[in-house]
């Protein structure tokens, strides 16, 4: 160790040495990003699947709507005849309320859970195109010889992309956008 401080030269040849070493592995990966956001948002069928999903979810919820507001219905005959009750009929109608409440949510778990009736409609719809986009990435960077291709529109695990990199234009045109 001493002996490259003292001559110099060995020093400087080690250095020109781990320099060409990085330099080669720097260049043994080739990286790129994409914005899969923006190519699922190109074409027409994903948008279609999307409004589709839309229309279900809105009817859906306006459904649940209208059962929360037959449960307020009931919950305010019920605060307004609470006096004239009997003890059983209180009991009955308390229990009719919260049988009513269990099935909005039940329902709610049923459309929008996450092994909901939206979620496997979701996954009919989407799943596809999105199997075709990621083919396609994947024969792109078959190509081109890319190691490693990010979705800079996530935000997980990406913090620098580098517009240079950017490949979304060139799978899109691949998919013949």
């Amino acid at each position: 160790m001493i002996y490259f401080w003292k001559t110099g030269r060995p020093f400087v040849f080690f250095l020109a040495f781990l320099a060409m070493l990085f330099a080669s592995a720097a260049e043994a990966q080739r990286i790129a990003t994409v914005d899969i956001t923006t190519i699922l948002e190109s074409i027409q069928e994903y948008q279609d699947a999307q409004k589709e999903l839309d229309r279900l979810a809105a009817d859906w919820q306006q459904e649940v709507a209208k059962m929360y507001d037959e449960i307020k219905s009931l919950y305010n005959r019920y605060q307004a005849e609470q006096v004239l009750l009997s003890d059983d009929e209180r009991r009955q109608r308390e229990d009719e309320i919260m049988e009513k409440e269990r099935q909005v949510r039940e329902y709610q778990k049923a459309k929008f859970g996450p092994e909901g009736e939206l979620f496997q409609r979701r996954k009919e719809l989407v799943q596809p195109i999105q199997d075709r986009v990621y083919a396609a990435i994947e024969e792109y960077a078959n190509e081109r010889g890319y190691d490693f291709i990010f979705d800079k529109g996530s935000t997980v695990g990406l913090i620098f992309s580098n517009s240079e990199y950017d490949v979304t234009e060139e799978i899109l045109k691949k998919l013949g956008k």
